[in-house]
C-alpha cells in the first residue's frame, strides 16, 4: 500500500474526540495504520519514579490515532485533501492533492 500520509505532513483530524485540530505528523505505523499526530490524542500516562534523575508524575504523551481519521492538509492552500498518485516523466512516483492537482513535496 502506497503512504498516502507521511512523517512530517500537516494533518487534519476528521472525526472523534480531537475532530477538527490539526498537527504535524510524528510518526506513522504502517503495519496498524496508525500515525502519532502532535497536539492530538494526547493521554495521561503516571511514571514511577526511576531512580535520581528520573522522578514520577504525570506525564503527557500523543497516542497513535487511526489513518482513516486524518486527511492531509495541502501545503500550498492549506485545506484538507485527497491523496493521488503520478508518475512523472522521469519515472519517480508522487502523491498529489486531488483538490489542487499540485505535487505534494515530501
Amino acid at each position: 500500500m502506497a503512504a498516502r500520509i507521511r512523517k512530517g505532513d500537516t494533518v487534519a483530524v476528521i472525526s472523534g474526540g480531537d475532530k477538527g485540530k490539526r498537527g504535524e505528523v510524528l510518526s506513522v505505523l504502517p503495519k496498524e495504520n496508525r500515525a502519532v499526530v502532535q497536539g492530538v490524542n494526547v493521554a495521561k500516562r503516571h511514571t514511577k519514579p526511576r531512580g535520581v534523575g528520573q522522578p514520577g508524575g504525570i506525564v503527557s504523551q500523543e497516542a497513535t490515532i487511526h489513518l482513516s481519521n486524518l486527511v492531509l492538509v495541502d501545503p500550498t492552500s492549506g485545506k484538507p485533501t485527497k491523496v493521488g498518485f503520478r508518475v512523472l516523466d522521469g519515472g519517480r512516483k508522487v502523491r498529489v492533492a486531488k483538490a489542487t492537482g499540485n505535487v505534494i513535496e515530501s
